[in-house]
């Protein structure tokens, strides 16, 4: 399975680490071979500031508030695996948005790096583009808790 990111920051109010671009294939790649993803696979990744996240939210989730992620899913959990997602090319899952601001500020709250921070959002959000919510049902909520911990830790980024 081959992974491309289109990774872009369109925001310059927070630093971002270095190698975060590797940290989140790392992390993406991570949670699709857990999931046994058939297909090669490409995910948008934005990094942005609270001010757009904000406004994003408004639009597409009638939230009045800046969150740290937004998920912008382009198939159903079903359509993933049963190849309708497929047409011979790489499939491509979404676009995640994150607030650099928010997690800059989760990071410091929860005491651990934003690097831990980004990653956890990448892999929240990839588990959003391969159909799972949290909103939705205990054991999605439950299942979703556990793998980001797993993968997180598999990649060097434990919890402290």
């Amino acid at each position: 399975m081959k992974l491309k990111i289109d990774y872009r920051n369109e925001q310059r109010k927070v630093k971002l680490p270095a190698d975060i671009y590797k940290t989140i294939i790392k992390a993406v790649g991570e949670v699709l071979k857990d999931e046994a993803f058939p297909y090669s696979a490409e995910v948008s990744v934005t990094f942005i500031d609270n001010k757009k996240i904000h406004k994003l939210n408004r639009e597409h989730r009638d939230k009045d508030k800046p969150t740290d992620v937004l998920s912008f899913p382009m198939w159903e959990r079903e359509e993933l695996y049963d190849g309708s997602a497929y047409d011979g090319h790489a499939v491509t899952l979404g676009d995640i948005i994150i607030s650099a601001e928010k997690a800059k500020a989760q990071a410091e709250e929860y005491g651990h790096s934003i690097e831990r921070e980004l990653a956890f959002l990448s892999v929240h959000s990839t588990l959003h583009l391969l159909g799972y919510d949290h909103e939705v049902s205990e054991e999605e909520e439950k299942y979703m808790n556990d793998k980001q911990e797993e993968v997180l830790t598999r990649i060097g980024l434990p919890r402290d």
